[in-house]
C-alpha cells in the first residue's frame, strides 16, 4: 500500500514537473522583429527573417519634439510601441511623451495590458488612479520636476497640469502594445452607440444630458 502511494505521488511529481518546464515565457532567439505584412496570427506579430533586420528596426527619432495641445483637453501623447519600432515585438516594453498646455489633462483612461511608470520632466502635474470595485478610491499626488509614480495594470488614471506653464512628461509602460480606453470616449463616443436609455441609467441623468454628451463625441 505504502509503496502504490508512493509511486501514484512520484507519477504526480513528473507529470507536474514536465507541464511546468513545457511552458518558456522568455523570448527564445535574440529579438523578433516585428513583420506587420505577415498574414500569420500570433499573439503579437510575426518575426521578420533575422538577415532582413538593421538597425532603423530599433530606432525612433523625434522624442525631443513637442506635442501638439491645442485641442479639446489640452494634452498630446508621442506613442513610441511597437507600431514606431518594429524591434519591440516580444519585449513587453514601451513608452509615451505626453505634453500638456497650461491646466490641460491627460483624460480618465486604462492600459488593459500594462502598468505605467511616469516620470516628470518639466513642470507640476497632479496625478491619481482609481482603485477597483467596491472601493473605489482615489489614490492621487501632485508631481514635480523629477518625480516618478506608477499606474497599476488596467487602473483608471490620468494626470492634470496643475501649473501655469507647459508640462511634459515620459512613461514607460509594461507591453510593447499597451492599448488605451479611453473612458469618455469608450462609453460616448462607441460604435455603434451605446442606446441613451442605458447611459441614462447608468449616470442617473436625462436621456437628453446622456445624448448631448454623445454629441460631443
Amino acid at each position: 500500500m505504502a509503496k502504490q502511494f508512493l509511486l501514484s505521488n512520484l507519477i504526480a511529481a513528473v507529470t507536474f514537473c514536465c507541464v511546468v518546464l513545457a511552458f518558456e515565457p522568455s523570448p527564445l532567439q535574440d529579438f523578433c522583429v516585428a513583420d506587420p505584412a505577415s498574414p500569420a496570427r500570433v499573439n503579437g506579430l510575426a518575426c521578420k527573417d533575422p538577415k532582413s533586420v538593421k538597425a532603423e528596426d530599433f530606432f525612433f527619432g523625434g522624442l525631443h519634439l513637442a506635442g501638439n495641445t491645442t485641442n479639446a483637453v489640452g494634452s498630446k501623447v508621442t506613442p513610441v510601441n511597437v507600431a514606431q519600432i518594429p524591434g519591440l515585438n516580444t519585449l513587453g516594453i514601451s513608452l509615451v511623451r505626453i505634453d500638456y498646455a497650461p491646466w490641460g489633462i491627460n483624460p480618465p483612461h486604462t492600459h488593459p495590458r500594462a502598468t505605467e511608470i511616469l516620470t516628470v520632466l518639466e513642470g507640476t502635474l497632479q496625478v491619481g488612479f482609481v482603485t477597483s470595485s467596491p472601493e473605489n478610491r482615489l489614490i492621487i499626488k501632485v508631481l514635480k520636476k523629477g518625480d516618478a509614480f506608477v499606474f497599476p495594470i488596467g487602473l483608471v488614471h490620468y494626470q492634470h497640469n496643475v501649473g501655469y506653464g507647459n508640462a511634459v512628461a515620459i512613461a514607460a509602460l509594461s507591453s510593447q502594445n499597451p492599448g488605451v480606453i479611453g473612458i469618455a470616449n469608450a462609453v460616448f463616443g462607441s460604435d455603434p452607440a451605446i442606446a441613451t436609455d442605458v447611459l441614462a441609467k447608468a449616470f442617473q441623468v436625462d436621456e437628453s444630458v446622456a445624448a448631448l454628451m454623445q454629441s460631443k463625441f
